[in-house]
């Protein structure tokens, strides 16, 4: 089964496109999300590692998006498929890393962890958790993007090869 090579390509394109407003929105969220709470303080992006590093993902994937986009239609500037094999699946990597530290820091706001005397945190910071929940969300939309991208450049590179026949087997066994 084959797929009409520009049809993926579009495809292809499309998501990387898609990715981009999707990792803005989601850095400038965790950006501006700060609360202020008379009782306890200041809560704001600088006060979790996970965010800060979520941060730096997303805009990694994004600027990566964007110039992998460009790359699919300029020929000449990237022409290898196993530089995008290899690029997507890092980034796919990465992003489950950053969406692991980002589903951590809402689990312990919303549940806290009695064994070591931590107390959820969302009932005193409920805009701050809600405006995280959606960064999860955006974040969690753009690593199916990317998991699609892998499949997609699995499948690029690895198309160009065929499949083992009896034949060759048979063969291979002999000698």
């Amino acid at each position: 089964m084959g797929f009409d090579a520009s049809n993926l390509k579009a495809l292809d394109c499309t998501l990387r496109l898609f990715v981009i407003p999707l990792s803005i929105a989601s850095i400038w969220l965790s950006v501006t999300n700060q609360q202020n709470n008379i009782s306890y303080g200041n809560l704001e992006f600088t006060n979790f590692t996970g965010l800060k590093y979520m941060v730096g993902i997303s805009a990694a994937s994004g600027g990566y998006a964007l110039f992998t986009a460009i790359a699919l239609w300029v020929r000449g500037l990237v022409t290898k498929a196993w530089f995008f094999f290899v690029s997507d699946q890092l980034v796919a990597y990465l992003m489950v890393t950053s969406l692991a530290a980002i589903w951590e820091i809402l689990y312990l706001a919303y549940n806290g962890d009695q064994m070591v005397s931590w107390s959820e945190a969302c009932t005193s910071f409920g805009k701050f958790c809600s405006r995280l929940k959606l960064v999860l969300v955006l974040h969690a939309i753009t690593l199916c993007c990317f998991l699609a991208l892998a499949v997609i450049s699995a499948y690029r590179v690895f198309s160009r090869f065929q499949p083992p026949s009896k034949d060759n087997e048979e063969e291979k066994e002999m000698h």
